[in-house]
């Protein structure tokens, strides 16, 4: 009795591969890596493909054809002349000082503003918070024209026309970084923050000790976005600046274009001079860049 009913109990099924083992990876057909190596090299000419032609152009000196065809990017006779005609011609360094000034500025602002206010909305418990965060999301909906008159008008009420801190006024808190240190807040696990409600830290120490080292990839993100909204903006201080004096870098560049003739191997050189303190902040900063992108982008 016993043997048949040991003869009778089914068999354990054999192990697959697919329930099992790992899946296998199949490789893809050669040509279509190379056709996605070639997009990517298509889309990196478009990218770079202005920039390499205005450092080009920067380094070509007078006896030399800028317009030839087809176009030659490197110089036949590299100079460093175009450089020194662009001090000649405007008060370049003076201009570069005023666009440190509002960029420097911005940044202090918006990291210092946008991580008290993010953390605010992620972490702290206050009857309106989704109001909060729905206004900041609709910011981001208006475009900056629409809003300019009547930044121009608060400026002029408060007798600001003119100075450099009207410039950095309207972007000292961008709604855009606030989110983006919101939902880097949001990522932290509450329960570090209740272990140090526990041992009796209060708001500030959690937001300081605990809360902003964990997001030094985020701020940085905020601090490069910032860094570069405020040194390219062109806009806004051109039309609340009027003294020269005062004028950033984009605008001042203006005064290389003369009225009657261009030099464009010297606007080239203006260009890269206005270019290379992004590429210089963006080299030091992308590590920090590229793990804040992943952290503000996982939970919203």
């Amino acid at each position: 009795m016993a043997a048949a009913t040991h003869a009778a109990a089914p068999a354990p099924a054999p192990a697959t591969p697919a329930s099992g083992g790992r899946p296998r990876r199949t490789r893809s057909p050669r040509w279509r890596t190379a056709l996605r190596y070639a997009a990517l090299l298509a889309v990196l000419l478009i990218m770079i493909g202005p920039f390499l032609w205005q450092l080009s152009t920067s380094f070509k000196g007078t006896t030399e054809d800028i317009y030839t065809s087809p176009p030659r990017l490197l110089p036949a006779h590299p100079t460093f002349a175009n450089y020194g005609h662009v001090a000649d011609t405007i008060p370049v360094w003076d201009f570069v000082l005023n666009s440190v000034k509002v960029a420097v500025s911005n940044v202090a602002t918006n990291v210092v503003g946008a991580a008290m206010a993010g953390y605010a909305l992620a972490r702290l418990r206050f009857r309106g918070r989704g109001a909060a965060g729905i206004v900041f999301v609709l910011a981001l909906l208006v475009p900056m024209e629409a809003t300019m008159l009547a930044q121009f008008a608060t400026m002029r009420s408060l007798e600001l026309n003119n100075t450099l801190v009207a410039v950095v006024l309207p972007g000292c808190i961008g709604a855009m970084n606030v989110l983006l240190m919101r939902n880097a807040f949001g990522t932290i696990p509450y329960e570090i923050e209740e272990a140090a409600i526990v041992d009796g830290a209060n708001v500030w120490q959690r937001f300081t000790r605990i809360a902003l080292p964990a997001v030094k990839g985020t701020l940085a993100v905020v601090a490069i976005f910032s860094f570069m909204g405020a040194w390219d903006d062109f806009l806004w201080p051109l039309i609340v600046l009027s003294d020269s004096d005062h004028f950033t870098l984009t605008v001042g560049l203006n005064f290389l274009h003369g009225t009657f003739s261009n030099d464009q191997r010297v606007v080239a050189a203006g260009t890269i001079i206005a270019v290379a303190p992004l590429i210089v902040m963006f080299a030091c900063l992308q590590r920090f860049f590229f793990r804040g992108v992943g952290e503000g982008a996982v939970k919203g």
